[in-house]
């Protein structure tokens, strides 16, 4: 296991240096070829990738989910190229490649200095939307899984950090305390929950099946009173220029509590609601743009 942790972490080394070294348009091209072939091979990440898909359309015959696990796989790919060039971009080339839209409210209460609370999905390159955010909008924080070997994830904080975004560890009993704080000093706080991480998710209604995803997003709105927002991404291409688009839901309302309701109820179904809401964006956004849906984990039961 040691000689594989090594391979591993050097394997990842390796990537961030050599996609940087090599032209843009080469690295591309590569890219896709390599996503091509991992798409004819298959195998159980092709397969499972492919019955998430489905669930996003269930009507798809055979060799239009053929054609969507490839477009997935291509865009996963040039998700990991874009991740080890970005350390690379200029701010000017961060900024450029990234518009807002339905942006408005999330930019009013960071200027009067309230945090924000971000619910997302794997969807297209939510790194490139965090070290926009830090540019553009507010400081970012976040949470991240603890990635096995350790030299992984210590070469994933790093990376990020050098993005502007201060990363906490999934599970540190210090993290959801430190959230709170950061929340309440103003912080942009984006949080990945569309797999539950940590057996304590939420159980919600989700492209047509019963899922569990985490409840962090709503459990860090309620507890500091900072709007709750679910972000859709997806990218645009027009004339040859590439946009990662980062189009904002409607804010999650709180459930009012109800007269003589204790408030750990009120708490617990407020953040059963809340979440409900958030799945329902996103899959939304998962319809729209299926093939930028990076899930090859098993979300669905399986039959």
């Amino acid at each position: 296991m040691r000689l594989r942790d090594q391979l591993v972490a050097g394997g990842f080394r390796l990537g961030w240096r050599f996609a940087r070294a090599v032209p843009e348009d080469v690295a591309v091209s590569a890219s896709r070829r390599v996503a091509d072939a991992v798409a004819r091979r298959g195998g159980a990440r092709t397969a499972q990738l492919r019955r998430n898909l489905a669930h996003a359309r269930p009507d798809a015959g055979p060799a239009e989910l053929d054609a969507l696990v490839r477009d997935g796989l291509r865009s996963y790919a040039r998700y990991w190229l874009d991740v080890f060039r970005l350390p690379g971009w200029s701010r000017e080339r961060t900024v450029a490649g990234v518009r807002l839209d339905h942006g408005e409210e999330v930019r009013a209460a960071l200027a009067q200095g309230r945090g924000v609370v971000v619910f997302l999905g794997h969807l297209a390159n939510w790194d490139h939307a965090a070290a926009w955010s830090a540019t553009e909008l507010a400081p970012v924080v976040t949470v991240a899984e603890r990635l096995r070997p350790e030299a992984v994830f210590e070469q994933f904080l790093a990376f990020r950090r050098s993005l502007g975004v201060d990363v906490l560890p999934l599970g540190d009993p210090g993290t959801f305390p430190t959230l709170v704080r950061r929340v309440r000093a103003g912080a942009f706080v984006p949080l990945l929950a569309d797999r539950d991480l940590t057996a304590n998710g939420v159980e919600v209604d989700f492209l047509g099946a019963r899922v569990r995803m985490a409840q962090g997003p709503a459990a860090l709105a309620l507890a500091t009173g900072a709007p709750l927002f679910p972000f859709g991404l997806h990218h645009e291409v027009f004339g040859g220029r590439r946009t990662l688009v980062l189009d904002v839901a409607p804010q999650v309302p709180v459930p009012p509590r109800a007269p003589g309701e204790p408030a750990r109820e009120h708490r617990r179904r407020a953040v059963a609601q809340m979440t409900q809401a958030c799945a329902d964006a996103l899959a939304a956004a998962v319809r729209a743009h299926p093939d930028e849906w990076h899930v090859l984990q098993p979300v669905f039961p399986e039959r």
